[in-house]
């Protein structure tokens, strides 16, 4: 399995938001782009919109959360970011791991069952 790791720069979530290619879903936005190493690199962003520093923290916390469960099927070798909408805070990790792996799929990253 691959290191996975976070997303800290700016330039980084940047560059995934003009070359990334994007989910979009009532919970959750998801960029995800390839990249030239082996691992596995992902970002959170919450921005102002979702509420104050308390429902900020819990849409994190519950995107950390259901990502966990998720990363262990994603291929490696690609940068995710995941952006917060308004309804987040209010959703449990359960619900945001399905939107997750429907987004997944639907961007082909899923390692292939053998």
């Amino acid at each position: 399995m691959s290191d996975i790791f976070t997303l800290k720069e700016n330039r980084d979530f940047h560059r995934l938001y003009k070359k990334g290619k994007s989910f979009v879903n009532p919970v959750l936005v998801t960029y995800i782009l390839k990249n030239n190493s082996d691992n596995l690199q992902y970002g959170i962003t919450t921005g102002k919109k979702i509420g104050n520093a308390v429902k900020r923290s819990r849409a994190r916390r519950v995107i950390r959360a259901a990502f966990r469960q998720c990363s262990p099927e994603l291929k490696s070798g690609y940068d995710i970011v995941f952006v917060a909408r308004g309804k987040t805070p209010f959703v449990k990790s359960t619900q945001i791991k399905n939107v997750m792996e429907y987004q997944f799929k639907k961007a082909q990253i899923f390692r292939d069952k053998e």
